[in-house]
């Protein structure tokens, strides 16, 4: 197999790699020679599946941090970014910025009960999933951790334009992620920055399992599908590795979709 970044001082920083799109691009980046690190936040029943996950990432003979805090402390944050500073070093910078945060409300809008969806939980949930990638890009940035030719890619959905039940908040914020990358790729373009989203098809991920009649959307996803088939987390992975490449230099600003070509009816 070629490791086309091995020796070559390139980082992805992976925020929500502990499961599905996230873990799947740390698995793939590793075995192409990329050094991982992951931030997530999961519950320590929870770590003893994740931790051999990340011990099959580090057979790939690669470094590899982890880190289980959560995104939105600017005093994590800040703690995350020393530690991957002195990491780095001199020498090794980010090649790539994986945006894979799945932390949202999924309350309806109109409810005969108290779940109704209020203006905190959009805030909260715009913060997670939207924003928080520009925060973190640009703490990154400002402490000069960047590869010259850096990729920053973030997971966007069919559901930033079209209605899915009690979507409404994470649709906003995907509509956002995708507003925030655009602008991204366009102020930092001189830099040497370029940055996408993925609109991966219908994934059977914990995310999507927590949507309200999930089994029903991914049946109506097969059947729309070309290959009658969901998305895989590796489809996406894959996807990210190829973005990362030399090649895809010229792509910038893009939503694109790795789906079999799902999104075509």
């Amino acid at each position: 197999m070629v490791k086309e970044f091995e020796n070559t001082g390139s980082w992805a920083l992976i925020l929500g790699g502990s499961s599905g799109l996230g873990l799947a691009t740390a698995k793939k980046l590793a075995l192409k020679g990329m050094h991982i690190c992951v931030v997530h936040r999961n519950r320590k029943s929870e770590m003893e599946g994740i931790q051999k996950q990340f011990e099959s990432i580090k057979e790939a003979q690669i470094s590899f941090l982890s880190f289980n805090k959560d995104i939105l402390n600017p005093a994590h944050k800040s703690q995350i970014i020393s530690a991957l500073k002195h990491e780095l070093g001199d020498k090794d910078r980010i090649k790539c910025l994986v945006h894979s945060v799945a932390k949202g409300n999924l309350k309806p809008m109109a409810s005969g009960d108290n779940r109704k969806l209020e203006a905190l939980d959009f805030n909260l949930t715009l913060q997670a999933m939207a924003v928080s990638l520009y925060d973190w890009f640009k703490a990154l940035f400002e402490e000069d951790l960047f590869a010259d030719d850096a990729r920053v890619i973030s997971f966007t959905s069919e559901g930033a334009r079209k209605v899915l039940p009690n979507y409404a908040a994470v649709s906003a914020a995907k509509a956002s992620l995708e507003a925030i990358s655009r602008q991204i790729a366009s102020e930092f373009a001189p830099f040497g920055i370029r940055a996408n989203c993925i609109q991966a098809g219908i994934t059977n991920t914990a995310s999507l399992r927590m949507i309200p009649n999930s089994d029903k959307i991914k049946q109506l996803a097969q059947k729309r599908n070309p290959f009658k088939r969901l998305t895989r987390p590796e489809d996406v992975a894959n996807a990210v590795y190829l973005l990362c490449r030399d090649e895809a230099a010229w792509i910038n600003g893009c939503v694109i979709p790795v789906d079999g070509g799902e999104h075509l009816s």
